[in-house]
């Protein structure tokens, strides 16, 4: 049985094939338009997982789109009656994107499918999910357990922006859910709105920000924004919101209340945004701990799966797991809407069509590392690169690994694509830049030179699993890069007194341990634990690394620069190792060093996509 999911319209469209209950391929559609985020119908991730499993729209049994349209459309024409007479120009606008292309989705997909193929039944095989069934799917069906709790935060689905579940064998029952318009997601992307970052995108950057300030304004965000119950349920005060009626997220209230209009994009970073970006973590932090230890309570479950946008707050989750109110927790790699396409195909294998879900050993998620995406064969690559006016030596694995791990020790910057793309927002060592975690320098030079981003971004490290526990404050496995942990103490670097007292971003040249460029300012990570069984390359590359240096961390970022998604194609590697200073590139068999290629393919690369 073929069952493809489908996200598409509002943000990370995306595709996911699953046979028999088995994940074949998923993939973003912004891999392959090279738009960041990119809303519309996935019809590129659409035709390659139909080729990833050599069928056609012909063999497929279901078709899922993630979520329920008529239902958010009920939620925005309430929310616009409610608030009326606010938000008329708002509404207006809606009304006419929604008359247009959403209102009538069921249509639209049926048209947008017939460029894969026609087929009579086409209406009779199309499914639709509910948004937080669809993630809460997404997190339990892949997860390593039989039974578990599920919770899933994000902005708003169709109503729901928080829901509680329990999963058991192939079922889920919805517990509980909080509503629109109270929602953790969007408080948090009100602070980034505010902070000058962008909604649905710059969330990371501010939870990256946040170890830099001190959380003064966390009492004003309790007092004024959001009303906490002891079991984690919240009310927000929409008196200081404008994300119901208007076009922006705060309004004038919320200003006054911190101080000052929203930062612009191309304004400076102060110590005030420090602040709140701390402030509203921790506000954050408290609530999901509070829902968190709740649902332990009450469901007497011991282990824990997340999913929705929120979900990708790994400092959040390494607290949810470090607080023991369950023994275990999984996090969905996709957590966003992309993984909704995955979630509405097992939704409807599992629930819809009842089939039952085979058992699991407690330890092995069914993601495969989240390598789902398209890879391409040595002849492939070796051509693609031929017509790109390339240089590049043929070089079989051992060689390959030798050369990658020369070039970290001797500070440079090497880019690797190897084996199937990652589904989700994270580089896991298939479509990643790497390098030496141990040089002072690295964290600047990679940010400025390579991913032309803000310098306060940290980078995270890829582990061997075998040696997490000996570099970080974790035992537990963290494929996805979803957990973050501190940096063991005997690992760390005591502070001088001078050091002690820089504030801000000028904490960042401080060497704070014997691997500065993955460690943050609070001597935090943003881990990737690296199995042999899921990416035996990537680990045997970092266990020659720690062979060489005594080491088993490497620093792995995104091949990616500011603004432009992560790359899917050997076309696209070759652009951004020649638009950026990485200085080597590992591709299949292939290794490209920068000083033999031909300089006049070098481009400018650092306005090639929009500032995220």
């Amino acid at each position: 049985m073929f069952i493809l999911g489908i996200s598409a319209y509002y943000h990370d469209s995306a595709c996911a094939l699953i046979k028999d209950g088995d994940i074949i391929a998923a993939a973003q559609e912004e891999r392959f338009t090279r738009k960041k985020h990119d809303p519309r119908f996935p019809h590129h991730a659409l035709e390659y997982c139909l080729c990833e499993a050599g069928i056609t729209v012909a063999d497929l049994d279901h078709i899922v789109f993630y979520d329920k349209p008529f239902l958010k459309f009920e939620r925005l024409l309430e929310t616009y009656v409610a608030f009326a007479p606010r938000g008329l120009k708002s509404f207006s606008t809606s009304m006419l994107l929604w008359l247009k292309d959403k209102l009538f989705l069921k249509s639209a997909l049926l048209r947008e499918l017939s460029f894969h193929g026609v087929r009579d039944d086409m209406a009779r095989v199309m499914l639709f999910s509910e948004h937080h069934l669809s993630h809460a799917a997404s997190a339990f069906y892949p997860s390593p357990y039989n039974d578990a709790a599920i919770l899933t935060m994000d902005g708003v689905g169709e109503w729901a922006t928080t829901s509680v579940a329990v999963g058991r064998g192939k079922d889920i029952e919805v517990l509980k859910e909080i509503h629109f318009p109270h929602s953790l997601g969007l408080l948090y992307s009100a602070f980034t709105y505010y902070t000058g970052f962008k909604v649905n995108s710059g969330e990371y950057k501010l939870m990256g920000l946040a170890p830099y300030g001190l959380p003064r304004y966390a009492g004003t965000i309790r007092e004024h924004l959001i009303d906490v119950k002891p079991d984690g349920s919240f009310r927000l005060n929409m008196d200081y919101f404008d994300y119901c009626t208007g076009f922006t997220m705060t309004n004038d209230k919320f200003n006054g209340l911190f101080g000052g209009a929203p930062r612009k994009a191309d304004e400076p970073i102060s110590a005030r945004h420090m602040d709140l970006a701390v402030s509203i973590q921790a506000v954050t932090e408290e609530v999901i701990l509070r829902m968190t230890r709740n649902i332990a309570s009450e469901t007497g479950q011991k282990n824990l799966c997340l999913a929705g946008g929120v979900a990708l707050n790994c400092v959040a989750n390494g607290k949810v797991l470090r607080d023991g109110a369950f023994e275990n927790i999984w996090i969905q790699p996709a957590s966003g809407d992309a993984g909704g396409a995955l979630g509405a195909a097992l939704a409807a294998y599992h629930l819809h069509c009842g089939n039952e879900r085979k058992p699991s050993d407690g330890k092995s998620d069914r993601m495969k590392g989240a390598y789902l995406g398209p890879v391409f064969s040595q002849h492939e690559i070796e051509d693609r690169l031929r017509t790109l006016g390339a240089v590049y030596a043929i070089v079989d694995t051992d060689v390959m690994l030798r050369k990658c791990v020369d070039d970290l020790i001797a500070g440079k910057a090497v880019g690797l694509f190897h084996g199937r793309m990652e589904f989700g927002p994270r580089a896991l060592g298939a479509r990643s830049i790497l390098a030496d975690p141990r040089s002072a320098a690295m964290q600047s030079l990679l940010n400025l030179k390579v991913k032309f981003r803000e310098s306060f971004r940290p980078f995270a490290p890829s582990v061997l699993r075998e040696d997490v526990a000996d570099w970080f404050e974790l035992s537990a496995d963290s494929p996805y890069m979803l957990l973050c942990a501190d940096v063991v103490t005997d690992k760390r670097r005591i502070m001088t007194d001078e050091e002690q007292k820089l504030f801000g971003i000028d904490k960042l040249n401080s060497v704070r341990s014997e691997i500065p460029a993955v460690t943050h300012v609070d001597y935090s990570a943003r881990i990737q634990t690296v199995h042999k069984e899921t990416n035996g390359f990537y680990h045997a590359l970092i266990s020659l690394f720690k062979e060489r240096t005594g080491c088993p961390v490497v620093v792995n970022t995104s091949f990616n620069v500011r603004g432009e998604p992560i790359v899917c194609t050997p076309e696209d590697a070759f652009r951004c190792f020649m638009g950026t200073d990485i200085e080597s590139l590992a591709i299949g068999n292939c290794y490209l060093e920068k000083s033999r290629q031909n300089p006049d393919l070098m481009k400018d690369y650092r306005n090639s996509f929009e500032p995220d």
